[in-house]
């Protein structure tokens, strides 16, 4: 039988701006998407929270481009962090509100997250590239 450890969490940042919105999304969203919600709350009260005026190269922030790689597929992805209202799959732009979406928020360049799928698998996530909205 395999057991999961809850796996150590690293370190987050998030802009004071996103914080704000990011907290009334997920308690607006959290009957609908109850388990992102939670981990996304959890990911924002955990946050430094930064000052919106400070520059943040390679700091995964809504509306960056983010190349992450999937550590179990290790395949590489490009997508876009987006609120909910602009999420489009099919053109690379995720929502918040999805797991993924949820655990790359506040990343940095070289970190890895590990997390569990509202469907119960582990997933893990290391961020490669960012580029910031311009």
């Amino acid at each position: 039988m395999v057991s999961h450890l809850q796996p150590e969490l690293p370190p987050i940042s998030l802009r004071m701006c996103d914080a704000n919105r990011l907290r009334n999304i997920a308690e607006a969203a959290s009957e609908k998407y109850p388990q992102t919600t939670e981990f996304l709350a959890r990911e924002i009260e955990r946050a430094e929270i930064l000052p919106d005026a400070r520059l943040l190269p390679g700091l995964v922030t809504m509306d960056s481009e983010v190349t992450f790689r999937d550590d179990i597929s290790l395949q590489e992805r490009a997508v876009t962090l987006v609120y909910p209202e602009a999420a489009d799959v099919d053109a690379g732009r995720i929502s918040i509100l999805t797991p993924i979406g949820a655990a790359l928020i506040g990343l940095s360049v070289g970190q890895t997250i590990e997390f569990q799928t509202p469907g119960g698998r582990w997933r893990s996530l290391t961020v490669l590239r960012v580029q910031q909205p311009r």
